[in-house]
Order: structure tokens, then sequence, then C-alpha cells
């Protein structure tokens, strides 16, 4: 923890520095920053898993702890308000003694209902930034996530500091032990469901615990893009073998694909070629340069890839201008990666939260930003053989531009996605993913 010891205080003092120029911007005095509640499920006593707002755990590791507030206003010590209720019926997560503690003025809440006493008392210059507007409301507060002040912190929540990078390292670390043990229960014969246990277990996660929900995916289902599952049971044959899943480290993501051939055959050559174009990818991943300009170029190298594997018999302008290529590769080639898997400000041309749209012919591009230093991004091309989207193509006037009997000795298969985890600095792109040795 040595390192996270000594990047932690300049990663605080960014945070202040963002507060203070949004506040004065704004003319508020101050940020609450509620860590959530716990939510009920309907006609039920039991809860769903919490999720701590991202805007909370971006100032301290708790992740876990509903009902804590803070309140920073960039200049003086941030005040944490700790929930820690005397309670026999549930485990009480008892306040750590860590490298952070000394950064906040720390308050303890034992009944949830009487925050309002540790408050302020006067609210009307004080904004609330979290998901429950109705309990903002009843505390008196007039300023309920006002969307200037969340564009401003959304857009500059893009750069990572020393500290969060070094947070998302350690959590790239955790996931490439569940990879690696997840493909080694897929060569064994495992189930879905198996192969998931054996992940979780090698992260020591529960599924809660879980950036997303982790795609699992045998044979067909890999062509199923979020498909989520589970089948308990092992299939006649193991073909391919799809895994998106990644962990969390102090509340930072990661997101790793990889797919698998359980033979030596033409689709782990498909796999070997994708591999190559990813990295490519990553290469070309550089400041400066438009993530929508990185998404188009790869688009066309799927193209190239499909026309060197006789998927199609056009070649690659034609691919291209037809939008064919979008049958085999339906999605975006990555997003923002950070407090959330799909991180916030991708679509932001600056702290105003101007828009940038996606083109037309790429709608479901997940970042359309200005790549920049201490960006951090997934980069994941697809190819992929979906039945409903194929049927579309074949009964189009481009149909004749496949070659369907190469085509369809792949849907058993499924498809590809390969992704990791990249850092941009201003020299180099680090792969997180790669460092770790999951190739």
């Amino acid at each position: 923890m040595n390192i996270l010891a000594s990047q932690y205080p300049a990663h605080v003092a960014e945070l202040q520095k963002r507060t203070k120029a949004v506040l004065k911007r704004e003319n508020l005095e101050g940020l609450v920053i509620h860590s959530g509640q716990e939510i009920k499920a309907f006609l039920d006593d039991n809860s769903y898993p919490f999720r701590v707002n991202p805007h909370f755990k971006a100032w301290l590791p708790l992740v876990d702890v509903a009902n804590c507030w803070l309140l920073v206003n960039g200049t003086d010590k941030p005040t944490l308000i700790y929930y820690q209720p005397v309670d026999f019926w549930h485990k009480v997560i008892g306040l750590a003694d860590d490298y952070w503690n000394d950064f906040f003025d720390i308050k303890i809440l034992a009944k949830a209902s009487e925050v309002d006493k540790l408050l302020p008392y006067d609210k009307k210059a004080f904004a609330y930034i979290g998901a429950h507007i109705e309990v903002a409301k009843a505390l008196g507060f007039e300023h309920i996530n006002p969307e200037p002040l969340i564009n401003y912190l959304h857009f500059h929540r893009a750069y990572k500091t020393s500290y969060e990078q070094e947070c998302m390292r350690r959590s790239s670390a955790i996931a490439v032990k569940g990879h690696k043990a997840a493909k080694a229960a897929f060569f064994d014969g495992a189930s879905e469901y198996d192969i998931q246990h054996a992940y979780l277990k090698a992260t020591q996660h529960v599924e809660s615990e879980t950036p997303y929900g982790n795609i699992v995916a045998l044979n067909e289902n890999t062509a199923i893009l979020h498909y989520t599952a589970l089948d308990r049971g092992v299939p006649q044959a193991h073909r391919s073998f799809l895994l998106d899943a990644g962990a969390n480290f102090n509340g930072y993501a990661s997101d790793i694909t990889r797919t698998y051939s359980f033979k030596r055959d033409r689709f782990a050559e498909l796999i070997a070629r994708m591999d190559s174009l990813m990295l490519n990818a990553v290469d070309a991943l550089k400041p400066g340069l438009s993530y929508v300009d990185l998404h188009i170029a790869t688009y066309r190298e799927i193209g190239k890839v499909l026309k060197e594997f006789n998927y199609i018999n056009v070649d690659v302008d034609t691919a291209v201008e037809t939008g064919i290529i979008s049958t085999f590769f339906p999605h975006g080639l990555g997003h923002h990666l950070g407090l959330q898997v799909h991180d916030v400000g991708g679509f932001m041309a600056d702290e105003r939260g101007t828009h940038v749209n996606s083109p037309e012919a790429h709608a479901f591009l997940r970042a359309s930003r200005v790549i920049e230093t201490n960006q951090v991004f997934t980069v994941e091309p697809g190819l992929y053989f979906i039945d409903s989207l194929l049927a579309d193509l074949k009964q189009s006037a481009h149909g004749k531009m496949v070659n369907w009997q190469e085509v369809d000795a792949m849907r058993p298969f499924g498809g590809i996605r390969i992704e990791d985890n990249i850092i941009v600095h201003q020299s180099h792109n680090e792969n997180m993913t790669r460092d770790f040795d999951l190739n």
C-alpha cells in the first residue's frame, strides 16, 4: 500500500482543485456527496446489492458502506460522515485505520435518519450529489445534481491521477488472474457456470463485486454481445469461449475480454488475426486523435480481415461504403474506463458538457472525445457471426457481397472480441492487460 499512500495526497489535492474551481464558477459554497442507500426489492425486505455513488468513491476507497456523506468545498479539510450503527442483525463495517483517514475530518453517524444534525444548517449554497432525490429534498437541498456542475466533474474525471492509474493497474492484475483461471477451466471442458466460479474464486470477488455482469459464453453464445445466462450444462462439444470480465480495486474497474478456440482450427487463425488487429489499434491510440477516427480506421481494418478470410467477395472500399462490415462488427471500438466500467465524459468536448455526436453510421460508439494524456480506454474490436444480423444482410441488396458458405461454417463458433485496458501517456501507451501477461 506504500505506493497508494504516497500518491493519494496529490489525488486529493487535484479533487480539491477541481471542486474549488467549479464551486466558484457556479457560485456555490460546497458539495454534499451521498454514498447512497440500500434499495429494497418491491414488496420485499431484501435489498439489491449496494452500488456506491461514483462521485463519493472518487475521493476515498469506501465502496461498501451506505448512508455515508462527504462535505467538500475545495479549500477546507473534507468532512466524512461515516455510518457506523449499532446493529445485531448485520455485520457493521467498522472504520478502517488506513492511509486516507488523515485527509478527512471524520464524524461517526449512528442513526442514518439523524444525518441532518451533521450537515450544514443552511443548505441554500450547497449542492447535493447523489441518487436519492427525495432524501435530498427532505433535507432541504435546493441544488440537486445541478447539470453544469456535474458536467464539469464528469469532463475532468477522464483525466486520471497517478493514484487512480495505480488503482487501475491493480484492478487489471486481479482480473488477469481470473481470466487465466477461466481459460484453464474452458480447456478442462467446464460449463459456463463452472467457468464463472473459477473466475470469481481466482479474483476473490462475489458476483455483486464485479464491475459488471461477467460475459461467460461458449460456442454460439459468444455471438450474443451481452450474454449473461450462464448455462449450467456442459455442451456436447467445446468449440469456442469468450470471456468479458473485469474486477474492482478501491472502486476502480478493469474490463478485459478474451476469445479462445478449443482446437487449432480456422477459428483459432481468425482469433490470432483479430488479436494483431487489436494491438495495432492500441498503437494508434495517440493524444490529439479523435476516438471516432480511431474507430473508423479500425472498422476498415476489420473489413480487410473479412476479405482475407473470404467472408466477403467485394473490396474493402465497397464494404466500408455499403456498411456491410457493421453486420460483423456492430459495436464501438471501446470506451473510457475508471470509476465506472463505461466511465463518464466520453462524449464531451469541454467542461461545459458540449456533446460530440457519434457518426450516424457508428451510432453504438461509446466515445467521441479527443484522446488526451492520462485518459484510460478500453480497445475492443470484435468480429461476430450473429444470426439475426446475418439474416438481415442476406435479405438486403448487399446480400450477394457475402460468401455465405464460408460465413455459415463459422456460425457454430459465435464470435470474437479481444479487449485490453490502456493508459495513454505522452510518450507511449501503457497496456495494463498485457503487462500482467495475458496474451
